[in-house]
């Protein structure tokens, strides 16, 4: 059975500092201690050609305990930056890797920073989003897909695990009610191609059945 979601009584999705809040009282359904299946799928399989090396770089919006920032930088030796919200987030995935067995060269490609997504700079070659954008107030959606645009180089690549997939609107969340297409809608085709969307192969718990990687590239 699934972890149930923190609640509102902990995160208040119009106080984003609530997440701080949820590490600091550890209701943290969301940590898992290894990257989805999905993840490693759609970056080992060559579906889809992946930006490689150092010179090369990677964001993980709401990167939690950063397992995947960890698996990009090895998979793919590309610098590969984490960034939370929640201080006690941050501290629990800085203090993770710095005394992991992970090789001197990964970590060495890993950053963590403590950051609001939606007021970043820069520009990064690939982006993951798990389940932040189901964490965000749904009316940020569009703020989202406009924050991706500017993020993302041209030919970048942002993949997306949409998890987790659901029937009809619950009526409260994190996570929201999210369905493939409430991606399309704020993800302006003159500004990006969908170049992969498929479930998963593997998938793990409560994930199978519930989850579709998609990815685009930036025009």
């Amino acid at each position: 059975m699934a972890a149930p979601p923190p609640g509102p009584e902990t995160v208040v999705n119009d106080d984003p500092m609530s997440w701080d809040v949820a590490w600091r009282k550890n209701i943290t359904p969301w940590l898992k201690e290894k990257p989805q299946p999905a993840l490693r799928e759609i970056v080992e399989s060559g579906a889809v050609e992946m930006p490689r090396g150092k010179d090369k770089w990677a964001l993980v919006p709401g990167c939690g305990s950063g397992n995947d920032v960890a698996y990009l930088a090895a998979a793919l030796g590309i610098t590969s930056v984490g960034v939370e919200i929640s201080p006690k987030g941050l501290e629990v995935a800085q203090e993770k890797w710095a005394h992991s067995d992970l090789k001197p060269e990964v970590r060495a490609l890993m950053q963590f920073h403590l950051a609001d997504f939606f007021k970043m700079v820069g520009e990064y070659d690939l982006v993951y989003d798990y389940t932040f954008f189901v964490a965000i107030p749904p009316k940020r959606r569009a703020e989202w897909g406009r924050q991706m645009t500017a993020l993302t180089r041209k030919n970048g690549l942002l993949l997306a695990l949409v998890y987790p997939l659901q029937e009809r609107d619950k009526g409260w969340g994190p996570p929201w009610f999210v369905r493939p297409e409430h991606y399309k809608e704020v993800l302006r085709a003159e500004d990006w191609e969908l170049v992969f969307d498929e479930m998963p192969r593997t998938s793990e718990g409560d994930h199978v059945g519930r989850e579709r990687m998609m990815v685009w590239r930036r025009k």
